[in-house]
């Protein structure tokens, strides 16, 4: 049951990358220096001061510039990768196996896999947003962005079943609203 717990942490943080990078990263880190959560020994340093200031420091300026005009769309351009490599971090140093190899392998698969997918959907939605609305309703996209990332990272700390299984209804409802983009083409 641990190692499902953990999965589903995992899953639920990596999720909340796709939205913002390093929210979740600082969430993980509060959760684990209060000792809500444990990241696995590799990652111990997930729950340091020094790794406290510096994602605050690059939560601020992240969530700063989405409300930025423009930037923002620079900004989903450059965190698609950085949002896969934060869900296999967060995933990864979550994950109760033993094996490296599993460890890492379902890290990158699950975790960067799910933040690659949310942050590719919430791109779209971006660029919907800037296409219908001349940017103007993209502080309000990036709000929503902020408040999923959150209360997601919550959940997956707190409730990381129900996370996992929202996760799971976010990707197939992605899942869905892309193929139909395809069709409408």
């Amino acid at each position: 049951m641990e190692v499902f717990l953990s999965i589903c942490l995992g899953l639920g943080l990596s999720a909340s990358s796709g939205f913002r990078v390093f929210l979740p990263m600082l969430i993980a880190n509060i959760a684990a220096m209060s000792g809500w959560i444990s990241p696995a020994e590799s990652f111990a340093w997930l729950a340091t001061w020094p790794a406290f200031f510096a994602l605050l420091t690059a939560t601020i300026a992240e969530i700063g510039g989405y409300y930025v005009p423009f930037i923002d769309n620079l900004l989903d351009t450059i965190a698609t990768p950085a949002a896969i490599i934060a869900g296999t971090l967060l995933s990864t140093s979550f994950i109760q196996i033993d094996n490296p190899v599993l460890q890492w392998g379902l890290g990158l698969i699950l975790g960067g896999g799910t933040a690659g997918m949310v942050q590719v959907g919430t791109g779209l939605l971006r660029l919907l947003s800037s296409k219908t609305t001349a940017g103007l309703g993209n502080p309000v996209v990036s709000t929503a962005e902020n408040v999923a990332s959150f209360g997601l990272s919550g959940l997956a700390i707190f409730l990381p079943i129900i996370a996992m299984v929202l996760v799971v209804l976010l990707i197939l409802w992605l899942f869905r609203k892309i193929a139909n983009l395809r069709k409408t083409k």
